[in-house]
């Protein structure tokens, strides 16, 4: 079946704007080509430096006739609406049937070439591309994210006749801007494009480019006995920033060594782009790096190694400036710096939230065993280094530079140890802070900001969350899971944040396999314990995932719409079954008497496994009194005792979990 290849051509698109853009224009073209009826086979977007380029496969040569049904206004309507009607329709009155009171229009629609539909997509796609950024440039008025220079559109190896203004369609495209021949060359189909750019120094995949770059950086470090430092996120720059990616290791002064390695990379990476290059076996960095360049040189690249050199050795003299200017003022000193410094116009300076962190790592040390008085002092010198000339240049290293800085000075190593580590865990796969004054300092930073925000109201809503307080929380939970301490969340936050607690806890014990509505079974007992609550959780999983657990569940349920129904009638009797009871309503009160006595001892222990044996005691004593037993008997006595012991089965089990919030 034909193929449509699409290829926009412009000025250099920001590296960080590409991944997007591929998405953007693939789902884009789907959505307009599912609304046509065109459905193709196979769709797929590469985005480049250049250009962003679009293949369908199997698409049809024409839409499919379609035939809709409308129905209109009431037979004698008012001739307005009628004549409304028909205007939408484009049938006239006696074109029009009725059934039922209703005027219906049939109308047939022939399908059209789809070139012509592919035409207009283009043209809606490229007016409507929610670039970040975009601009105008020259006479026409058409936005783009930098000048476009270029349409090629084939479709079934024809052009697709358009003008987008002033851009006219065509089956032209170029290669590489140094590299390739400097002549456009013409194309039919993909296999011709991808086959024409690759002559013309152009790698067209975004994920080729990354092979390219890694395996000939890695070869390029190998061959000296040295390791390249991975970057994921400069990866994905530097393959965003070539079309033709070729490594090259360039030497840097040694002299730079004596700096802190992350200022070093962090000035390669920030400044220049370069990844950092190190020592197998000592895990130290080595005078080299690597930079990706955008062409194949004559001298193998040495003289781009050497003016990347000297440019690199301009940004590390700087560094070294800031790293010896800052440690002439201790961080203590720094401190008056941050009243000046707004943290939120409504929560006052940045002077004012160390404040509240410190009073609140000293009542946190309680809960996670780290020493107060450590845990006081990191809290007031964590956000110190804010004023240093070196988080001025480079704010990646907030935190970072306050711990080198407090070494330097002789604080105590767990001290210094919480300055580097407070801002953690700032995403899924970072670290949580190892040890107890860290973590104590980090969860104060954490809760400042969580409860400062909702203070105010300024919650994440939808997929706004200008403060990262989801990370925040999420941040939180893996900070107290994997230190296990025991932190009494009401004791510090509202219940609407703690409401957003249990929202986060859901999503990562979803991501561990866990159901969320065993979270909010957990959860609705009022319990703010993490620890306990992820316990609790993981036990209950276990148990519904037996038999026992399930038909326990059933019968649990069984029980609380028995009593809801009761209930509406009036109030339920209250007080203990008769012990005394016959049959199966006496031996499900013996057996719901000793499983309370295992369960007490169970939950005294927190173990919760244990907790689930007790309640799995119940399931034969209930599924046999629910099968012999009338619970509405016509004796209002046994009645109101039968309601009296489904009450006691439910109670019991909720001091495990709220199981009318499980689902199943």
């Amino acid at each position: 079946m034909p193929q449509l290849l699409l290829e926009l051509f412009s000025e250099e698109i920001p590296a960080r704007m590409q991944a997007q853009a591929a998405r953007d224009l693939e789902r884009m073209a789907r959505e307009k080509l599912a609304a046509e009826g065109l459905l193709p086979g196979a769709l797929t977007a590469f985005a480049g430096p250049r250009r962003l380029t679009l293949v369908a496969e199997g698409l049809a040569a024409a839409q499919a006739e379609r035939h809709e049904e409308r129905k209109g206004p009431r037979v004698g309507s008012p001739d307005q609406a009628i004549e409304g009607f028909l205007r939408s329709t484009g049938l006239t009155r006696d074109q029009l049937t009725e059934r039922d009171g209703l005027y219906f229009a049939h109308i047939h629609k022939a399908g059209r070439p789809t070139a012509d539909i592919v035409g207009e997509m283009v043209d809606a796609i490229v007016r409507n591309f929610p670039w970040p950024k975009s601009m105008v440039s020259g006479v026409s008025k058409l936005r783009w994210v930098r000048p476009l220079q270029r349409i090629l559109c084939v479709f079934d190896g024809e052009v697709v006749p358009f003008t987008i203004d002033g851009h006219v369609s065509g089956d032209l495209t170029e290669g590489h801007r140094f590299m390739g021949t400097g002549q456009a060359f013409r194309v039919r189909n993909f296999d011709d494009y991808a086959d024409g750019l690759a002559r013309n120094f152009v790698v067209l995949d975004p994920h080729e480019r990354r092979e390219r770059i890694m395996d000939a950086a890695r070869t390029l470090c190998f061959a000296r006995n040295f390791e390249l430092v991975e970057d994921d996120g400069l990866l994905d720059e530097v393959a965003g920033l070539a079309e033709w990616p070729t490594p090259v290791m360039g030497d840097m002064d040694p002299a730079f060594l004596d700096l802190p390695p992350e200022v070093i990379r962090t000035s390669m990476r920030v400044h220049q782009r370069f990844f950092a290059v190190r020592d197998p076996t000592t895990g130290f960095l080595v005078p080299h790096f690597i930079t990706v360049a955008n062409i194949e040189a004559t001298d193998g690249g040495k003289t781009i190694a050497t003016g990347n050199a000297r440019v690199l050795s301009a940004r590390l003299s700087d560094a070294r400036f800031f790293w010896t200017e800052d440690q002439r003022v201790r961080l203590e000193d720094r401190l008056e710096k941050l009243k000046g410094v707004t943290f939120h116009a409504r929560l006052g300076t940045m002077y004012q939230r160390v404040e509240r962190i410190t009073k609140l790592a000293g009542e946190l040390a309680a809960f996670t065993g780290a020493d107060r008085a450590k845990a006081e002092q990191a809290a007031r010198l964590c956000k110190a280094d804010l004023g240093t000339g070196m988080v001025g240049e480079f704010p990646e290293l907030q935190g970072v530079m306050g711990a080198y800085y407090a070494d330097k000075e002789g604080f105590d190593p767990e001290i210094v140890d919480a300055i580097r580590s407070h801002y953690r865990p700032q995403g899924p796969s970072d670290e949580v802070p190892a040890l107890a004054v860290g973590a104590t300092v980090a969860l104060a930073d954490k809760l400042d900001t969580l409860v400062s925000f909702f203070a105010i109201d300024e919650k994440p809503t939808g997929s706004r969350d200008p403060f990262a307080l989801r990370r925040a929380a999420l941040g939180v939970i893996r900070i107290l899971q994997q230190t296990r301490a025991r932190l009494p969340l009401k004791q510090f936050a509202s219940d609407d944040l703690i409401a957003f607690f249990a929202d986060r806890l859901k999503v990562i014990l979803r991501d561990q396999g866990q159901r969320h509505d065993l979270v909010d079974a957990v959860f609705a007992l009022g319990d703010d314990d993490i620890v306990r609550i992820v316990a609790k959780v993981s036990a209950l999983a276990d148990f519904l995932g037996t038999e026992d657990g399930a038909n326990l569940l059933a019968g649990y349920k069984r029980a609380v719409n028995i009593l809801k129904a009761e209930e509406k009638k009036g109030a339920l009797p209250v007080g203990d079954p008769i012990a005394s009871a016959p049959g199966e309503e006496g031996a499900l009160t013996a057996a719901v008497g000793r499983m309370e006595a295992a369960l007490d001892k169970a939950l005294d222990k927190e173990d919760y496994a244990a907790a689930m044996t007790a309640l799995a005691a119940l399931r034969a004593p209930v599924d046999a009194f629910f099968d012999k037993v009338l619970v509405n008997s016509d004796v209002p006595a046994e009645r109101d005792n039968r309601l009296r012991l489904l009450a006691k089965v439910r109670d019991a089990m909720g001091r495990v979990a709220d199981f009318g919030q499980v689902t199943g």
